[in-house]
């Protein structure tokens, strides 16, 4: 078994296909097939179908192995650098949709200063889709939203946000006030993040409290897209205080809902094993940067200052 066997079950997986694992590696198909047969010789198993490109039960088990081997390697590699040189290497990092907005910026700025050399890959998405890719090592950690439920991963808490009911200012809900209750959202179709969605789960606990049942217009796995939907005129939704833009509030207004807690946010990262050099670098230097951001949203609370989560 060597690196590169590895490395090309790795691509079959993420691109589907043995042609398109061949042009991501820089190599040819062949190369790919012969690496795929003698690392399934090895271990007496069929790793892949090789009609529809999709990993069997068995190369599931080993792909989940050997991201973490490679991921070892290249740590040792960024370590020993870091006892010569500057922090150098790769760090995957996930971020939800809408707290990507301001943190990114601030991270970007911060790691050209103090970690020009390290290479930062950010993926954005939801919980549902970010969560599960920290856990088989894909990220090396994630900005998640509350709850994160893998007990693979560890988290600390970052800042705490503020829900609030996002609608048109000609909206009947715009001119209940500055705040709205559940029993006032009852009377009117919202656009939902979809069930087991962390946001959702937030909605469902106070609604449950309030003893309001929600109505959903369509459910969504995706608050950038729930967001886009209210700003193009379908609905209103409940969202981050951040996803609404100071270039739209001419024409929506955010409107507290009683009874709604804040969401609290995470960076959440694998409990078990030793993270790279470049990895623990980005990993302190992002909770640090959101700890000393000079310019903080409206609706944001960050706990070092001491506001309470």
């Amino acid at each position: 078994m060597d690196l590169r066997q590895l490395e090309a079950l790795i691509a079959i997986d993420e691109h589907g296909s043995f042609s398109r694992a061949a042009d991501a590696l820089g190599t040819v198909q062949s190369n790919i097939s012969s690496r795929i047969a003698r690392l399934e010789g090895e271990l007496g198993t069929e790793l892949v179908n090789r009609s529809s490109g999709v990993l069997s039960e068995s190369g599931t088990v080993v792909v989940h192995r050997a991201r973490r081997v490679l991921s070892e390697m290249s740590a040792i590699v960024a370590d020993v650098a870091e006892l010569t040189a500057d922090v150098r290497g790769p760090v995957s990092l996930g971020v939800i949709g809408t707290s990507g907005r301001w943190i990114v910026p601030l991270l970007l700025e911060a790691q050209r200063v103090a970690y020009p050399h390290i290479r930062l890959r950010i993926v954005e998405g939801s919980n549902s889709t970010l969560e599960p890719q920290v856990v088989n090592g894909q990220l090396d950690m994630a900005v998640l939203a509350w709850p994160v439920e893998a007990p693979e991963l560890s988290k600390a808490d970052l800042f705490s946000e503020d829900l609030v009911l996002i609608v048109a200012r000609d909206h009947p809900l715009a001119m209940e006030g500055p705040s709205v209750t559940f029993a006032a959202l009852a009377d009117y179709e919202l656009l939902l993040p979809l069930q087991g969605t962390a946001l959702r789960h937030e909605l469902e606990v106070a609604s449950r409290i309030q003893g309001v049942q929600l109505r959903p217009l369509i459910e969504l796995d995706g608050l950038r897209t729930i967001a886009s939907l209210t700003f193009d005129g379908h609905g209103p939704s409940i969202l981050p205080a951040t996803a609404l833009s100071a270039h739209l509030a001419d024409k929506f207004v955010a409107v507290h809902v009683e009874g709604l807690a804040k969401r609290r946010v995470s960076l959440v990262s694998r409990r078990f094993g030793f993270p790279s050099a470049p990895v623990r670098a980005i990993n302190a230097l992002l909770r640090e940067t959101i700890a000393d951001a000079r310019v903080v949203p409206e609706g944001i609370y960050i706990p070092t200052r001491s506001t309470p989560l």
